[in-house]
């Protein structure tokens, strides 16, 4: 059995170490998130619990690869080696597929989201909806959620004024709108032109792309692992050169018989 080099053990015990304590974090986030959900509403909780099921099988899974693959580096063992080779190997490849599957239906996504905020919008008109999306037209700057200020009709709220200096576009707010009811003079007054839907998908979509980004690191830091574990596998596997030794009838103690005498008598 070869001997493995004390850096390239060293790279991949931090390697593997990294998978474990992402994988505890995740874990952790995820019982928090469950244990937070669990105390809602049942909608709610029948809306999350598939995606945390799935987060709960990626921790668990990248914690018990993470351990067999630490006791193998550290301890040099080939069979552990192997496990966390082909555990990460087959779970790399899965998460590669649902990589590809999701960048593929990037547009479903949007279309699907779009479809589900105008259904919010006309299932759910009640005050606690009305004001969550007062908080978005401050927060990006629209009025309304799908036809701009004429979401509002007549009752267009103030968090639809522009802000002094706006960064997005306004225009002149209709005048027979409650926005004019205790206006004596004739300016004016300018509200967010655009709708707050393209800003909200828009959102999401960068949500749904460093989630991407950050996935594809952690498929990297994967892939670095199975990297390093194989090149120790092959040191372990590998035969050091030993010296052959070779009998001589001629090596014998008679051979040196002179040696002996000229120091005796000296």
């Amino acid at each position: 059995m070869g001997k493995v080099n004390v850096y390239l053990k060293g790279s991949c015990i931090f390697v593997i170490s990294l998978i474990g304590i992402l994988g505890a974090l995740l874990l952790a986030a995820t019982l928090f998130t469950h244990g937070h959900v669990y105390n809602g509403e049942d909608e709610e909780m029948d809306e999350l619990l598939p995606g945390l099921q799935l987060t709960y099988s990626i921790s668990i899974i990248a914690l018990i690869l993470a351990t067999i693959g630490m006791y193998g580096a550290c301890k040099e063992k080939k069979w552990a080696l192997i496990m966390f080779v082909v555990g990460m190997i087959l779970f790399t490849l899965f998460w590669i597929t649902r990589d590809i599957q999701a960048l593929a239906r990037r547009s479903e996504v949007a279309e699907h989201l779009k479809m589900h905020y105008r259904q919010m919008l006309s299932q759910n008109n009640t005050s606690e909806m009305n004001d969550t999306l007062r908080i978005v037209q401050i927060k990006l700057q629209c009025c309304g959620l799908d036809q701009g200020y004429l979401d509002w009709g007549y009752n267009i709220p103030e968090s639809c004024l522009c802000a002094e200096e706006p960064t997005k576009p306004c225009v002149a707010a209709p005048r027979n709108s409650s926005l004019f009811e205790h206006k004596i003079d004739d300016q004016p007054i300018m509200i967010y032109k655009e709708s707050c839907l393209p800003y909200l998908i828009a959102h999401v979509m960068e949500v749904f792309d460093a989630t991407m980004a950050i996935l594809l690191g952690v498929i990297l830091l994967w892939v670095l692992s199975v990297v390093l574990c194989i090149l120790i596998l092959c040191r372990l596997c590998k035969k050091e050169d030993v010296p052959v030794v070779v009998y001589s009838a001629e090596a014998k103690a008679g051979n040196y018989a002179a040696l002996t005498e000229l120091a005796e008598d000296t």
